[in-house]
């Protein structure tokens, strides 16, 4: 599995302290970025970037994590993208709900709702990338049925 990370301004800081877990880690990344502060960018830039690092890699079980404000504009954009199924998750419970029902393959963060300096964080992605897909017939058919919309 290969994770593809990205932020704008609202989780630059926060991107920061997760790539130093993923490394700690041993998880194989890559750090889309923003590299620098720009307090004016957009998250649709990062969105897309990400979204199309996801959807482009050669890694058969391809992820990322993307951090905006509320998470949401990131997810907006990377679910306007076949094939993308990203989720906002907030804790533990929602996100194994994510990965186990619904094979997310983006993990959008909250980065002004998150404490970077807590541990909660670090549960959410453990459970990202730890987390199977259930692979029931259901779940397989309604992500085909998201797909062929």
């Amino acid at each position: 599995m290969k994770i593809y990370v990205a932020s704008d301004h609202n989780g630059f800081h926060f991107r920061e302290k997760l790539v130093e877990y993923l490394a700690k880690r041993k998880v194989d990344f890559v750090d889309l970025g923003n590299k620098e502060l720009e307090k004016a960018d957009d998250w649709t830039y990062w969105a897309r970037l990400g979204t199309l690092e996801v959807l482009g890699s050669d890694d058969p079980d391809p992820r990322g994590i993307f951090l905006c404000g509320s998470g949401q504009g990131m997810c907006i954009m990377a679910n306007r993208h076949k094939g993308i199924r990203a989720a906002v998750c907030w804790n533990k419970e929602i996100t194994a709900l994510s990965r186990n029902d619904d094979d997310i393959n983006v993990l959008c963060l909250p980065a002004s709702m998150l404490d970077p300096k807590s541990k909660e964080w670090e549960v959410i992605v453990d459970t990202f990338i730890d987390t199977p897909f259930a692979r029931l017939a259901r779940y397989v058919r309604r992500n085909r049925e998201v797909d062929e919309l």
